[in-house]
């Protein structure tokens, strides 16, 4: 009896457990449709739609949004999304109609100040491709700020928009997505909120399927009209725009991140570019290094013109065959006499022999051409200069807040080209000379330039052209806190003319080693030494010796340029390179021989 008992309290128990979860899956079941009643279904989303982020109230989302575009807001203008923003604001304007009690009910407009640009301000610059647009708006001024020349370089070659259907597709789209949350809460428009998702599952496999418009269906117009349909039905019904409102913000979010990433990439693979050495001029340097150990019977020197102090001498440190040939051709084309011209080319073990039989197969008039290799140099200069190897003139990218004066957008950002480490070498390497001009390899000649050794330079051991629209004081972030006169202009190379006995007086390469240790060891700049070791020993040419600005700055007057008897390509667009400014290197390609094989076998000048 005692084991029937027992087994019939154990079935009990059994029922009774069955029983309870019967219970728990019935109020599972009530409270599963409850919430899609309230709304939550909104969390969850098929394949292909974005999530809407959970925010707080308007007040903390909206600072959590604004606080973002001000973070990425500089990168970007924020043109991408206004018109669907607008879109919205006219919406809710559209459907003041709708009584104030309705509103009271839940229906709130946008906050007006959705994507108001960060300022009104708007900077004009000038510049030189027609149909341009004038005004630049502050986020553009920014963006050149940060990434220099590059900001320029991609306004000025902003392409026709390509595939225009394929991104037209994917904004109506965005669109789409951010009207149909909404939509499809209204029980008296699931016609529409059908149609919606249907239209938004077709375009979502048809981006899929095709990245350009060539990859695009033909019944693709069709699906665009029914999409635009089913959007002016969405904007037409009574919706609640917050809802709208979020979505497109997140839209705006994302897209301003994707824009951020590609902005960085785009300013990554730019510099790359103007740093890296074009395939036809490291062809040409390879060919005439191995043409020069074929024949030998271009090497002939004419030393005894070298170190004769009666004669012009031009230094030009160079690495590159090309660039630092324009300039001897130049030079000498616009001499009135080539007899007195000596030219000394400083390059490294690499370019050596390729500049050697360069210069040794082409003839400039009766001027003579001396290459000499820094790495085969005198030692001792060495251990005094801690250098064993060429060292071009360096630039710095100097950018600073400008004025409120429109004009002054071209100030914005500076390239500020210096003498470098191996320019103090130069009274070691010409003792026997008094007077030399230095000629960056990045100059083009127009002008004669045998009236600079008469210049009285009163005592000053270097002559440069000084660059006014950047004072020493805008430079205090680069600087820190040195003994400088706010107010003086800094200087460039490019066109110097430089006293070497006095050099040699003043011990000025001494001067700039210590300096070097010394501003170093507070983590100061090459830039910082090189304006103290000439504070006050800079004699101030005229300004129409150079014109700089014409590697970087798109709205140089053609009037300066024809008048200038220097023109300097400072800045990342080299005239030898893809990127260079087309309308400017037209002064340089002139100096270039067309004929010559090895430009042609390499495809230097096509």
């Amino acid at each position: 009896m005692k084991g029937a008992g027992a087994g019939v309290a154990h079935a009990k128990r059994r029922w009774r457990g069955l029983a309870i979860g019967v219970l728990f899956l019935v109020v599972l079941s009530m409270l599963v449709p409850l919430g899609f009643l309230l709304g939550l279904h909104n969390g969850f989303h098929s394949a292909g739609f974005m999530p809407l982020q959970h925010t707080s109230p308007s007040g903390d989302r909206s600072s959590h949004i604004d606080n973002l575009v001000r973070k990425l807001g500089p990168t970007l203008p924020k043109d991408i999304l206004q018109g669907f923003v607008n879109e919205a604001k006219n919406e809710t304007s559209s459907t003041n109609a709708t009584p104030k009690s309705q509103q009271k009910k839940g229906i709130l407009a946008p906050p007006q100040n959705v994507l108001q640009p960060l300022t009104n301000r708007n900077i004009s610059r000038v510049t030189g491709k027609a149909g341009m647009r004038g005004g630049v708006d502050e986020s553009e001024g920014l963006c050149e700020l940060k990434y220099g020349s590059y900001c320029i370089w991609r306004e000025e070659n902003r392409e026709e928009m390509k595939d225009s259907t394929v991104r037209k597709l994917k904004d109506q789209l965005f669109v789409a997505r951010a009207y149909f949350p909404s939509i499809a809460k209204i029980p008296a428009q699931n016609k529409l909120s059908h149609e919606l998702r249907q239209n938004i599952q077709e375009l979502e496999r048809v981006l899929s399927e095709s990245t350009m418009d060539a990859d695009l269906p033909p019944e693709i117009q069709k699906k665009l009209r029914r999409m635009d349909a089913a959007i002016a039905r969405s904007k037409s019904v009574s919706v609640d725009c917050n809802n709208v409102d979020k979505k497109l913000r997140q839209i705006f979010d994302l897209t301003e991140d994707e824009a951020n990433f590609h902005m960085k990439q785009g300013a990554f693979l730019y510099q790359l570019a103007v740093q890296t050495m074009p395939k036809s001029l490291h062809c040409l340097s390879m060919r005439l290094t191995v043409e020069y150990f074929r024949d030998h019977s271009f090497d002939k020197e004419l030393s005894e013109k070298y170190s004769d102090p009666t004669l012009l001498h031009y230094v030009i440190f160079s690495n590159n065959v090309i660039a630092s040939s324009v300039v001897i051709n130049s030079t000498v084309m616009r001499a009135r006499d080539s007899m007195n011209l000596v030219f000394h080319v400083l390059t490294d073990g690499q370019n050596y022999y390729a500049m050697k039989l360069w210069f040794l197969r082409n003839a400039f008039k009766d001027a003579v051409v001396q290459v000499l290799n820094i790495e085969h140099l005198n030692p001792d200069y060495f251990n005094k200069a801690t250098l064993s190897h060429l060292s071009l003139p360096v630039e710095f990218r100097v950018s600073f807040h400008s004025s409120d004066n429109a004009a002054a957008m071209h100030n914005r950002t500076q390239y500020i080209s210096i003498f470098s480490h191996s320019h103090y070498l130069l009274p070691e390497i010409f003792k026997n000379l008094e007077k030399v001009v230095v000629l960056d390899d990045d100059v083009v000649v127009q002008q004669d330039l045998s009236a600079l050794w008469s210049l009285d330079m009163g005592g000053k051991v270097t002559g440069a052209v000084q660059i006014c629209s950047v004072r020493l004081g805008q430079l205090q972030s680069y600087l820190g806190e040195s003994i400088f006169h706010k107010n003086s202009c800094s200087w460039m190379s490019g066109l110097n003319v430089i006293d070497l006995v006095r050099w040699r007086e003043l011990g000025i390469s001494q001067t700039y080693w210590k300096l070097v240790k010394e501003v170093s060891m507070k983590g100061g700049s090459a830039l910082l030494a090189s304006l103290l070791t000439f504070q006050d020993l800079i004699y101030a040419l005229d300004s129409e010796w150079v014109l700089s600005g014409l590697g970087h700055d798109y709205g140089v007057n053609i009037k300066d340029i024809k008048k200038a008897a220097v023109l300097h390509y400072n800045g990342n667009m080299k005239p030898w390179l893809e990127l260079g400014i087309p309308k400017y290197k037209v002064y340089w390609k002139k100096f270039l021989n067309h004929e010559d094989q090895f430009l042609s076998e390499c495809n230097v000048n096509p």
